[in-house]
């Protein structure tokens, strides 16, 4: 049994700084073919969605709502807790086609993989990527080491930081 290393290094992201690379990110895929809808991959991918189909002006948005689960020997498994609606799996979007699928961040790839195997034709963006998990996604703002962990704004308070040199 393989143990991975914890994250080690802290990427806190403000909520302007996420709003920024939203649209970064928007501006992007305004390059792209046009986008007859949205699939936001949630939790994550809510924010993210709102902000590319305001800049992009997509007025369909879906979801996909998939869940991790951690498994008595220790393996993480994905659940898929809510399909994405089949008037964006079929006809006119079959396979995906004219699709854009976002989410916050792309770790491992794996939950990118499980929504790509329901629509493999969607383009798929993110605004953050790790190394695992950047062949999973066509585009993404941001790269940030593997060993990365990042806090976005939703999971922030305001607090006191002590500075990252010990010296007095």
């Amino acid at each position: 049994m393989s143990v991975e290393k914890p994250p080690i290094k802290a990427f806190p992201v403000s909520w302007d700084q996420f709003h920024r690379d939203c649209r970064a990110l928007a501006w992007r895929l305004s390059g792209q073919a046009p986008f007859s809808g949205i699939v936001s991959i949630t939790r994550g991918g809510l924010v993210p969605a709102a902000i590319v189909a305001r800049e992009l002006g997509v007025r369909l948005i879906e979801t996909v709502c998939i869940s991790s689960y951690e498994e008595v020997d220790r393996k993480e498994s994905l659940i898929v807790l809510k399909d994405i609606a089949s008037s964006l799996t079929s006809g006119a979007h079959a396979n995906g086609k004219g699709i854009l699928v976002i989410d916050d961040l792309t770790d491992t790839g794996r939950t990118a993989l499980v929504v790509r195997k329901m629509v493999p034709q969607a383009h798929f963006a993110t605004v953050y990527a790790k190394p695992q998990g950047r062949p999973t996604v066509d585009t993404f703002v941001t790269e940030v080491s593997q060993d990365t962990w990042i806090y976005f704004p939703w999971d922030l308070d305001l607090a006191y930081v002590a500075p990252m040199s010990q010296k007095p």
